[in-house]
C-alpha cells in the first residue's frame, strides 16, 4: 500500500497507465504538466503566469465578497417573551459582578407552612476557646469571653482559695463552656471552665446544683536539673543556642565564665562547654527552664568550674573565691575582637600611633557591661573617642567605654559588675559600630587582658566546706544520653 501510495503522489504517475484495483479500471484524467495556483505577483509583472495569478486573486475576492454580502437568516420559531417580570425572577441566575450589583443565588420565598418568629432563637449551649493576653489576667480573659461578673467572681475566688494564682501565662488556653440563659438580658452562665494554672497544676470549674465548685489536677513533674554539655565548634555563643538552651541561660553563662576566662581569645573549637540549669518538666512534654546553677568549661590544659552559692546567688570558683575577683574580659555580649592593645596604624588619621585599649566589633545598640563595681566619674562627649564612660575601680584603676551610641548612668552613679551602662555606637573618630575599651592603672594605660583587679568575696570555714560538698554534688548529675 506504502508503493502504491506513493506511485499515486509521483508526478510520473499522471502520464502512466491507468491505475487498476482488482477488475475496476479508473479512466485518466488529464492534467496540464505545469498546475501551480500558488503565484508570487511581486515577481515578473506583466508575464502570462502573472496575470493568471492575477485572475485567481480576483476570482477568490469575489467569490467570499459574494458569500458574505447575502448570510442565511435564522428564523426563531415560537419561545418565551423576556418581559420584565420575568427578567427579574431570573437576575439572581445570572453571572455579573458583584461591585456592580449583581445577585446570584436563586430566593425562594417563603411558603405557606413558614411562621414568622419575635427573635432568633440561641444556641443552647456555647463551647469555646479563649486565650489568655499579653497582660496574664484571667479576669480579663473571661470577661471577653463573656462571662457575667457574679460567676468571673466566683470562679476568681475559687482560684485563689485552690493556691493558684490568676496572673496566667500569655497564650494559655482556658476551655469554656456557658450554658443557656434565661433571656438576652442577662449573661450566660458558665457551666464548666478549664484551664492550666501552672506547671503542675490543672484546675477545672464545674457548675452543680450548689453552684460553681473547683477541682484540683495535679500533673506530675521532674524537677531534677538538667546538664548540658557540648563541644565550642565555629562560636560558643552559637553552640549553646543550638543545643537548645534559652538566650537568658546562654547570656548568664558568658557573663559569669567572662570574669574569669577571655571569651574572645581563650576558647577555643575544640573546648567543651558544660553547664547545669534549674529545669522542671511536665509528665504532658511542657518544660519550663529556670537559673544557671553551674557554669563550666574544659579546654585540655585546664577545668574552669562555677557554681551559684549563697543567698546573693554568686557564682564561686572551685576554691571558694568569688568569680567576679577580677575584670569581665569582655564587657560585650557576643562580640568580637577587632583590633588589639599596641602600636597600630590609624585608619582614619592615616598614620601609626598607640592603640591604648582593645576593640570589639559589634552591632549598634549592643549592650556595654561594667567590667568591675565601681563610680562613674565620666559619662559624655570627649572629642575623638565619642560619647565615653569612665568607671573607677578602687584608688588606682579605671576603665573607659568609648565610641558609644547610647549613655544610661550618669557621673557619680555607683555601678555593679555585668551591669549595663552603655550601648555600643560609632561615635567620634569611628570607622564603623564597635566598643573601644581601655584600662588605667596608676594613670598609665595597661593591656586590658593582661589588667589584674582583686574584688569579691572569699568563703572560708563552714562556709566553704558547705559550698565544696555541694559543688561534689551537682557535678554528679548524669549528662544527657548522646
Amino acid at each position: 500500500m506504502a508503493t502504491l501510495a506513493a506511485a499515486a503522489l509521483s508526478p510520473r504517475s499522471r502520464s502512466a497507465q491507468p491505475f487498476v484495483a482488482g477488475r475496476a479500471r479508473l479512466p485518466r484524467v488529464p492534467l496540464p504538466a505545469e498546475l501551480d495556483l500558488l503565484v508570487d505577483l511581486g515577481d515578473a509583472i506583466g508575464s502570462p503566469r502573472w496575470w493568471q495569478g492575477a485572475a485567481t486573486l480576483a476570482l477568490l475576492c469575489s467569490l467570499v465578497v459574494g458569500l458574505g454580502s447575502a448570510p442565511p437568516r435564522l428564523v426563531v420559531t415560537g419561545g418565551e417573551v423576556l418581559t420584565a417580570p420575568v427578567l427579574d425572577v431570573r437576575a439572581p441566575a445570572r453571572i455579573g459582578a458583584l461591585a456592580a450589583g449583581s445577585r446570584h443565588g436563586l430566593v425562594v420565598p417563603p411558603g405557606p407552612a413558614a411562621v414568622r418568629l419575635n427573635e432568633i432563637p440561641e444556641r443552647p449551649r456555647i463551647e469555646l476557646v479563649a486565650r489568655i493576653g499579653a497582660g496574664g489576667s484571667l479576669e480579663a480573659a473571661l470577661r471577653r469571653a463573656g462571662v457575667g461578673r457574679e460567676d468571673l467572681e466566683s470562679i476568681l475566688k475559687l482560684a485563689r482559695a485552690s493556691g493558684a494564682s490568676t496572673t496566667l501565662a500569655p497564650s494559655t488556653e482556658l476551655q469554656l463552656v456557658l450554658g443557656r440563659r434565661e433571656s438576652r438580658s442577662v449573661p450566660r452562665p458558665v457551666e464548666s471552665l478549664s484551664f492550666r494554672a501552672a506547671l503542675d497544676l490543672r484546675l477545672a470549674v464545674l457548675r452543680d446544683g450548689d453552684g460553681l465548685r473547683v477541682q484540683r489536677i495535679p500533673i506530675r513533674v521532674d524537677n531534677r536539673p538538667l546538664r548540658v554539655t557540648g563541644e565550642v565548634g565555629r562560636s560558643l555563643h552559637g553552640a549553646l543556642r543550638a543545643s537548645g538552651v534559652p538566650g537568658a541561660v546562654v547570656a548568664d553563662y558568658l557573663r559569669q565564665l567572662g570574669h574569669v576566662v577571655d571569651i574572645q581569645r581563650g576558647v577555643r573549637g575544640r573546648d567543651r562547654f558544660d553547664l547545669i540549669v534549674e529545669h522542671r518538666q511536665a509528665e504532658t512534654g511542657e518544660r519550663e527552664w529556670g537559673r544557671l546553677l553551674y557554669a563550666g568549661l574544659v579546654d585540655g590544659r585546664r577545668s574552669v568550674a562555677l557554681m551559684r552559692f549563697g543567698p546573693k546567688g554568686e557564682f564561686f570558683r572551685e576554691n571558694g573565691e568569688s568569680a567576679k575577683r577580677g575584670l569581665i574580659r569582655t564587657p560585650v555580649e557576643g562580640a568580637r575582637l577587632s583590633s588589639n592593645f599596641g602600636m597600630r596604624f590609624h585608619p582614619i588619621l592615616g598614620y601609626s600611633r598607640m592603640h591604648q585599649g582593645i576593640d570589639f566589633a559589634a552591632p549598634t545598640g549592643t549592650p556595654v557591661l561594667a567590667s568591675a563595681g565601681g563610680r562613674v566619674i565620666a559619662a559624655g562627649w570627649s572629642g575623638g573617642y565619642g560619647n565615653l564612660i569612665a568607671v573607677q575601680h578602687g584608688r588606682n584603676m579605671v576603665t573607659r567605654y568609648a565610641h558609644l551610641s547610647r549613655i544610661h548612668v550618669r557621673v557619680g552613679d555607683t555601678v555593679s559588675q555585668g551591669q549595663r551602662i552603655g550601648a555600643v555606637g560609632s561615635t567620634g573618630l569611628s570607622t564603623g559600630p564597635h566598643l573601644h575599651y581601655e584600662v588605667w592603672v596608676n594613670g598609665r594605660p595597661v593591656n586590658p587582658a593582661q589588667a589584674r583587679y582583686l574584688s569579691g568575696n572569699q568563703l572560708a570555714g563552714e562556709e566553704l566546706r558547705r559550698f565544696q560538698a555541694e559543688l561534689a554534688r551537682i557535678r554528679q548529675i548524669a549528662r544527657p544520653a548522646s
